[in-house]
């Protein structure tokens, strides 16, 4: 087992990894730019390093101040987080190289992920089902209509390299194709150097369902189930829960046994969530997300397994702690992500926390890097907590997550909490009724 880990990330995230890292008995080592010099993971870990300025190419992405930071310390292995340098394969690939340990998958399965066309060929190899689309890039407008006009409208347009909904455009009509095809290359080029897209099937009220799986990289892997993120604004999650209320338990079964076959026949080691759209009782692979996600409670929740823990014993060397037998649903659990945004425009809303007091009790978890006088700063995510909440079942589940919003007070900044309060009031919530568009056409029902 290590004896210490670096972290190299900020916020809510580091202070989950330090947690598990201080009951595990290895000391921690907590990086920071100098806007973040008071913040509370820099408190909470044994040892801290200033990696450079606050803008984040030249801190947090920066290999060499992270590189460096180990050797300084002695740190001996590295955990990412979410975000950041979690899936770069050549950080990876530079870790690895200074005989250091990355607490998550190898290089190639990041940069095989990474890449959503090879990602899907992958998957379609590995008996996935994926959504019916173009086998490979789309290179010119012509083979795009022709491909439009044989898989049937809508169909939407994707970069390659894309992620977090950018290069991402729909095609309601053979008449929208040249806008959609142009403005996808173009988006995917400016915020990812790459201007290939691909083409797919758009499903028209799809939910966004995810499957958890986790391998130990000597081809053994397990799934923990499915979490339900289909509460989407922009393609960014906003409420995600586990079980998910639309899946059977037969289906549950099925899809995971699939993804777990498919992780442990590449030898994959640690945390993985594999993406799909599901409508009308069928799976569609989207992505998968080589890392630990922003989510992962809901599903510690009602597995009761740590999963930063094991990525970290895996990466160690270590077998899991559990087999798929040891897997079992313990009731119903909830997760809202709260932002420094000022509704209902979500604007960015940074600034200084006069008052801050987390919500207790019974089945409720608050993951935040939150304190009274601290200052969010400007120049990262707007991420500034998680509301966890478990329950016996999912009614108890949600009004449990209804007191709890109660308790919260965070001061001195706006943020999202009143969406949840509203949302809370709607009957499609409560009855799980909703799709991956429903909560922007609430939005904007609000707006009018």
């Amino acid at each position: 087992m290590f004896n210490k880990i670096l972290i190299a990330n900020r916020g809510e995230i580091a202070l989950r990894v330090i947690r598990a890292a201080r009951e595990m008995g290895i000391a921690t080592v907590a990086v920071h730019s100098t806007a973040d010099a008071d913040a509370m993971h820099v408190r909470m870990a044994d040892e801290s390093v200033c990696i450079g300025p606050p803008a984040s190419p030249q801190s947090y992405l920066s290999f060499p101040a992270i590189i460096s930071a180990c050797e300084i310390t002695g740190a001996e292995a590295i955990h990412p987080g979410y975000g950041f340098l979690s899936e770069n394969a050549q950080f990876v690939q530079i870790v690895e190289d200074h005989g250091l340990t990355f607490i998550g998958p190898t290089a190639e399965h990041i940069r095989v992920m990474g890449d959503k066309i090879t990602a899907k060929d992958t998957m379609k190899a590995l008996g996935v089902p994926c959504v019916p689309g173009s086998d490979g890039g789309v290179a010119t407008l012509e083979e795009a209509k022709a491909l439009g006009q044989e898989m049937g409208y809508p169909v939407i347009i994707k970069a390659t390299a894309g992620g977090g909904g950018r290069g991402m455009k729909v095609a309601q009509t053979a008449a929208d194709m040249e806008s959609a095809f142009m403005t996808a290359r173009a988006e995917g080029m400016a915020a990812f150097g790459n201007d290939e897209v691909y083409i797919e099937k758009y499903l028209t009220t799809p939910r966004h369902i995810e499957i958890q799986v986790f391998g130990d990289g000597k081809g053994r892997a397990v799934h923990l189930g499915e979490r339900d993120c289909s509460l989407q604004r922009r393609h960014q999650k906003v409420f995600e829960e586990a079980p998910g209320p639309a899946i059977s338990a037969e289906e549950r079964t099925e899809i995971g046994r699939v993804c777990a076959d498919a992780v442990a026949k590449i030898n994959y080691i640690g945390a993985g969530t594999i993406e799909f759209l599901y409508e009308n009782g069928e799976f569609y692979f989207i992505e998968m997300n080589t890392r630990l996600q922003v989510e992962h409670p809901v599903t510690e929740a009602i597995f009761g397994v740590d999963l930063v823990r094991e990525q970290i014993r895996v990466a160690s060397g270590l077998d899991m702690s559990f087999s798929q037998d040891d897997l079992e649903i313990n009731g119903h659990s909830i997760e809202v992500r709260l932002n420094a945004e000022k509704l209902p425009n979500f604007s960015p809303s940074p600034g200084r926390i006069t008052q801050y007091h987390a919500p207790g009790g019974l089945g409720v978890r608050m993951d935040s890097a939150l304190y009274d006088g601290y200052r969010i700063p400007p120049y990262y995510d707007s991420l500034i907590g998680k509301l966890i909440v478990h329950g016996r079942d999912r009614a108890e589940a949600l009004a449990r997550l209804n007191r709890a919003l109660g308790e919260l007070i965070i001061d001195g900044v706006d943020t999202t909490v009143p969406l949840f309060h509203a949302l809370l009031a709607e009957k499609d919530i409560h009855t799980g009724e909703y799709n991956i568009h429903w909560l922007e056409k609430w939005l904007e029902a609000q707006a009018e």
